[in-house]
């Protein structure tokens, strides 16, 4: 996954901030998570925080950055100005900074794909629904491997509760336990929308360090698309890990 030099290491946490705290904050630079529209890859391009603001990529401080359609991101931004109503983007916004979420979808686990997906322990920071996005802060031990991160579905396995049931997979590939390293990950869960009815219940299975085999129960809702959580506090902390 690449990765640039993001200048929100320096804070300690990064706050996703209400509408109000937009049309008050402009000349000061905001941290948000958000979703790339850019299917052209342009320098020029959109992004949608997980509240639903549509910003437009008027100025970036990184020149050459031409994210990916559909990539997720920690991004840092400065509101340069807000757009009417009827206009396709709320504010016109400077980048300051960007770190890249790994962003992947669902995986459907097969038994011949059972070894390469993997299910080493791993320790759970923070899970959480936004947007269509089930996102992961995690820390695993590591040292100088590629591990692999995945959301999986595995049709072999039955549940009566009428929940969708995913598991969260680590590969070390075995890599040497030596430090501490940190990640996040954004899985598209858009997919598991049903009809009828606007919500999904979840159950996320982990094999953790501490605890072993773990669930986390969420709920997905996309009457809004937005998380059915408060906005989130993340800390960006540790070694960065190379994972995908």
């Amino acid at each position: 996954m690449k990765k640039l030099l993001f200048i929100a290491l320096l804070f300690p946490f990064l706050i996703a901030c209400n509408d109000d705290d937009l049309n008050n904050n402009q000349n000061e630079q905001l941290l948000d998570i958000a979703t790339v529209e850019n299917p052209d890859q342009k320098t020029n391009f959109y992004f949608v925080t997980d509240k639903k603001e549509r910003m437009w990529v008027e100025i970036s401080a990184l020149p050459y950055y031409r994210p990916k359609d559909g990539q997720r991101i920690v991004v840092n931004y400065t509101i340069l100005t807000a757009t009417p109503q009827s206009n396709t983007y709320g504010y016109a916004v400077k980048i300051n900074d960007v770190y890249e979420v790994l962003t992947k979808g669902i995986f459907n686990i097969t038994p011949a794909t059972q070894d390469s997906i993997g299910n080493d322990k791993i320790s759970i920071g923070d899970i959480w629904v936004g947007g269509d996005y089930l996102n992961v802060e995690f820390v695993y031990p590591g040292y100088n491997r590629t591990h692999f991160i995945n959301l999986v579905s595995d049709a072999s396995k039955t549940y009566t509760d009428g929940k969708v049931h995913l598991e969260f997979r680590h590969n070390d590939n075995g890599d040497a336990p030596t430090y501490n390293q940190w990640g996040m990950a954004s899985f598209n869960i858009r997919s598991l929308r049903q009809t009828p009815g606007n919500k999904v219940g979840l159950v996320i299975h982990t094999n953790e360090f501490s605890g072993g085999n773990t669930t986390y129960q969420l709920t997905y809702d996309y009457t809004t698309g937005s998380a059915s959580v408060a906005p989130k506090q993340i800390r960006l902390q540790g070694e960065r890990g190379i994972s995908k």
